[in-house]
């Protein structure tokens, strides 16, 4: 048994981890306000862009629609993986359910037969699949000097992407990431960026309402300067989702480590305060033992 001294410094130890785990859990929340802001707003955006080329490339288009990036360049032998995870820990299990949706993907593309490449966005997923896939990981973006992500910073990550297609290194690429619905729910999605995939949900509400659209200079040029821009921007709207989802993945982890902590110092000042009461009975006892002995 932990003698008094032992529970007196875990008691305290603990009560200095719920200060650490307190602030975390409030800092959290002041930037899930900020992130969940962003990825609702950028959803109408992305949602918008999609419509758009579902009408430029949909069955009544006028347009070819023969750009590789939106049918592809005929084969899906070589994928190329997308990671999204954060650069930080502490936030339950936002990136193991990130990193376990993409390697029972990339699992199953070997099992087919399909050639494997892996690029991770953040040190968490990198760090969690290095061990097994280490030989399949061709680069990596460090989001650790970034303290809000932009679309400029998406935009990059695209033309290294676009360059690697262009390049005929890869012929289909998929991102993973967590896609934000509230603090203790967020969901790992796999979503296919090149071929880029439309909706067709979205195609067949677009004809219901009817719309004739002209374009200028012409539906095929539009698509060439449209698809670039979809590309980025399904990119940008997944990190804004995983900004989002790993605030509130953190704010919800911190939460329970800070009602964990409070139920174990109860308990730890329970057993001091038991064991205080036995050493003094104990003192009492051998104080009276000594007494009648005289």
């Amino acid at each position: 048994m932990p003698n008094l001294k032992d529970l007196k410094i875990r008691i305290e130890s603990v009560k200095s981890t719920r200060k650490i785990t307190k602030a975390m859990q409030m800092v959290a929340a002041a930037k899930l306000r900020k992130a969940q802001e962003a990825a609702e707003e950028a959803r109408p955006y992305a949602n918008r862009m999609t419509k758009v080329l579902n009408k430029l490339a949909g069955p009544s288009s006028h347009s070819s629609a023969d750009s590789p990036l939106l049918i592809g360049n005929g084969k899906s032998e070589k994928y190329l993986v997308i990671v999204a995870t954060s650069e930080r820990g502490l936030c339950g299990a936002f990136n193991s359910s990130i990193v376990r949706l993409a390697k029972s993907h990339i699992t199953d593309l070997l099992a087919r037969g399909k050639g494997v490449e892996i690029l991770t966005i953040g040190k968490k997923g990198r760090e969690q699949l290095k061990r097994e896939f280490g030989d399949s990981m061709i680069d990596h973006v460090d989001l650790s000097t970034i303290k809000k992500m932009t679309y400029e910073e998406a935009a990059l990550i695209s033309e290294n992407i676009l360059e690697k297609f262009a390049k005929k290194e890869f012929d289909v690429a998929i991102v993973f990431y967590n896609q934000f619905e509230s603090v203790i729910s967020q969901v790992p999605k796999a979503q296919q960026l090149i071929p880029v995939e439309g909706n067709t949900e979205d195609y067949t509400n677009d004809m219901a309402e009817e719309l004739s659209y002209v374009y200028e200079p012409d539906e095929q040029e539009i698509i060439e300067d449209l698809l670039p821009k979809a590309i980025t921007t399904k990119i940008f709207t997944a990190l804004l989702e995983n900004g989002a989802s790993e605030q509130g993945a953190r704010m919800s982890a911190m939460d329970n480590a800070t009602r964990n902590a409070g139920e174990m110092i109860d308990k730890l000042t329970i057993q001091f305060n038991r064991s205080r009461q036995a050493a003094i009975t104990n003192e009492l006892i051998e104080i009276i033992s000594g007494a009648e002995a005289l």
